[in-house]
């Protein structure tokens, strides 16, 4: 049994070592703009940190601190290794096609730009719509709120882990759609099979919104709205690739 396993493990881990070499490139090349980079991520940050000093005269005192000897370079680690891995997506998405695609009739195999370009293109627009419209609404607050009474005094190394976790958390959300057209592709699902997982999945994805996103009922709904919209997209795709047919003996039952 082993011996079956053994060339699979092997193509596994060829691809594993490709990938991890790839987000290394990717990071070597995202620390030499590390200070771009962490401009752009705190932007958000910094955005809310004005609005409050508009609102409260002692949170104009704000600011963003490091709590570490070394905080500014591991930062600068943490956002070009975040940066790195945005950028070495579409390899590691390719290297995954390429680990599954042995399995897969000719017609299948053909699918590998729809599924490198679809999952990249879907995982961008869920870091753009955590970026643009998630995050200005959730920093803001959740800053804002006893801004009369305390000072913001902002962890940096905090705050960026917090950031690229919702960042994560929404790109790989995103993803849904590709994901059930390549399930349907495979015949591995039907429309019938989402419809019926539909109140389920509603749960699931409030849970995944309470934990990847502030303590706040406004970007909680941020995150679960849009899920539960390509979710019911996710069963369009689906019927149009696999739709579910009834048996003769369904319709005997009705």
């Amino acid at each position: 049994m082993f011996d079956d396993l053994r060339p699979h493990l092997v193509e596994l881990r060829k691809r594993l070592g490709l990938s991890v070499l790839s987000i290394f490139i990717a990071f070597i090349i995202a620390f030499t703009f590390h200070t771009s980079i962490l401009e752009w991520i705190t932007a958000p940050l910094n955005e809310a940190l004005e609005q409050v000093a508009h609102l409260s005269k002692k949170a104009a005192d704000g600011m963003v601190t490091t709590h570490q000897v070394g905080g500014a370079f591991f930062v600068a680690l943490k956002v070009s290794f975040f940066a790195g891995l945005l950028g070495a997506l579409p390899f590691i998405l390719y290297q995954i096609w390429l680990f599954i695609a042995p399995g897969l009739y000719n017609e299948e195999k053909k699918m590998v730009i729809p599924f490198v370009v679809g999952g990249s293109l879907m995982f961008f627009i869920g870091v753009l719509f955590a970026y643009y419209v998630v995050t200005p609404f959730g920093f803001q607050f959740l800053i804002t709120f006893g801004s009369f009474l305390y000072t913001p005094l902002i962890n940096i190394e905090d705050y960026v882990g917090f950031f690229t976790k919702i960042m994560m958390g929404f790109g790989i959300s995103f993803e849904l759609p590709v994901f059930a057209y390549f399930l349907a592709l495979l015949g591995l699902v039907t429309d019938k099979t989402l419809k019926d997982f539909f109140k389920y999945a509603v749960l699931l994805i409030f849970v995944l919104a309470a934990l990847l996103t502030p303590p706040d009922v406004l970007t909680q709904l941020l995150m679960a709205a849009p899920l539960i919209l390509l979710y019911g997209l996710s069963i369009l795709i689906v019927k149009a690739v696999n739709p579910h047919i009834e048996d003769e003996d369904e319709d005997d039952s009705k």
